[in-house]
């Protein structure tokens, strides 16, 4: 690569972590390599605020800020059912303020700066790998 090439690539290669978020959604399963490990996607929206879509579960706690996203509706809170299989693509949200429910079936899309590493909600015991922090929600 010339100095040419460098100089015309260089603001398409700063502003594409902007374009991402504006385009679209990232997908739940995009976060995750097979091995359950971040993916190299993930480790880079470090700082970026993500759009995710998918389905908001029953929440665990009425007047809540934290409900979980799902990549198929479940009528049934997934966590709450002895011999349940716990689903592999999932999202811890933290909204802004005290949620308003969706019902199941009703697409949304979360928006938020992802935070990466393992956590346990102090008051709800729900352990995440990836969470959406201050985020804002709305139906799609």
């Amino acid at each position: 690569m010339n100095r040419r090439t460098l100089l015309i690539a260089a603001p398409a290669l700063l502003l594409a972590p902007v374009a991402r978020a504006q385009e679209g959604s990232i997908r739940l399963r995009d976060l995750y390599n097979n091995d359950r490990s971040f993916s190299d996607l993930a480790l880079s929206l470090k700082g970026e605020h993500i759009k995710v879509d998918g389905f908001m579960a029953p929440p665990l706690k009425a007047e809540s800020t934290f409900f979980v996203l799902t990549k198929m509706p479940m009528a049934a809170c997934p966590f709450c059912v002895p011999g349940r299989t716990w689903p592999g693509d999932i999202l811890a949200v933290y909204a802004r303020r005290s949620v308003d429910v969706i019902p199941f079936n009703v697409p949304m899309r979360a928006i938020s700066i992802p935070e990466l590493g393992d956590q346990t909600d102090p008051e709800l015991g729900f352990y995440s790998r990836v969470r959406l922090v201050e985020a804002t929600y709305e139906r799609v």
